[in-house]
């Protein structure tokens, strides 16, 4: 009796949390002459495909530009955040304790100071308003957590695979390729779903230093309209709705690598 209760609890909560994401879908199909009834439409028996029409033809190309910064920043964090994690848990360098309260701090800097800081160095260099710019400025963000995140799981891989692979003549960068990375895949997929997750829906760095620039993320198309088309409320939902799909999608494949243990498999008991 007391698990059903608790199972009933469970899914009323969820259904509460999940009521925006309900709504919005809802909103994406009603038309504009439904928009403002009351009481509302709970569901689109009569709905429309326009606002999702006006996002095919309208919002795409932010949509290309937010999966470009997205996956050049997990391309970014996995090569740099990976070695220093692998460094840090088995190599030990000198000064090692140091780095990572370091990098633990540098989780604290709100990111509209990073914002600035960046605005400053890229008016000197010419790259505002440029997806790589985008790229270097979100990787900013995961790698400090990607190190953090691969020290933990790799500090749990057994000696024994590393001994291994140096009596057999493997070089440290030859270790770190062809055992560690592979032994650390649960590690790989969890900080490339954050890293591109932090990318997709950063607002912050995209408005401060790409507000200008021919090629925005979605974040930013969103914005651009809702403010140029503030009535239009399907077609925004619509956008929203689009926008997060491949978060969801992500979410959804990643979660059983990302609870997974990393050294599961790894050696015969």
């Amino acid at each position: 009796m007391k698990s059903r209760v608790k199972t009933g609890i469970g899914v009323i909560l969820t259904a509460i949390m999940l009521f925006p994401v309900y709504w919005m879908v809802n909103v994406s199909f009603t038309k504009d002459t439904d928009m403002r009834r009351d009481p509302p439409i709970l569901f689109p028996f009569h709905g429309t495909l326009e606002g999702y029409r006006a996002v095919i033809d309208q919002q795409m190309p932010y949509l290309g530009t937010s999966l470009l910064v997205g996956l050049g920043t997990v391309i970014l964090t996995v090569a740099l955040s990976a070695p220093a994690g692998y460094s840090l848990a088995k190599l030990r360098p000198r000064g090692g304790g140091a780095l990572s309260f370091v990098l633990l701090m540098a989780q604290m800097i709100p990111g509209i100071i990073m914002a600035m800081g960046f605005y400053a160095i890229y008016l000197k260099l010419g790259v505002l308003n440029s997806a790589a710019g985008l790229v270097l400025a979100d990787s900013t963000i995961a790698v400090p957590f990607g190190v953090l995140i691969f020290t933990a799981f790799m500090s749990g891989i057994p000696s024994e695979l590393i001994n291994a692979a140096e009596i057999d003549g493997a070089g440290t960068f030859r270790t770190f390729r062809s055992v560690v990375l592979p032994v650390s895949r649960n590690a790989v997929v969890t900080v490339s779903l954050f890293a591109f997750l932090w990318a997709w829906s950063d607002f912050v760095f995209a408005t401060t230093l790409d507000g200008g620039g021919t090629r925005q993320p979605i974040t930013l198309g969103i914005y651009h309209y809702i403010g140029n088309n503030n009535q239009q409320w399907n077609a925004i939902m619509a956008t929203a709705v689009i926008a997060s799909i491949p978060a969801t999608l992500l979410l959804i494949l990643a979660q059983r690598y990302v609870a997974a243990g990393v050294t599961a498999g790894a050696v015969k008991d």
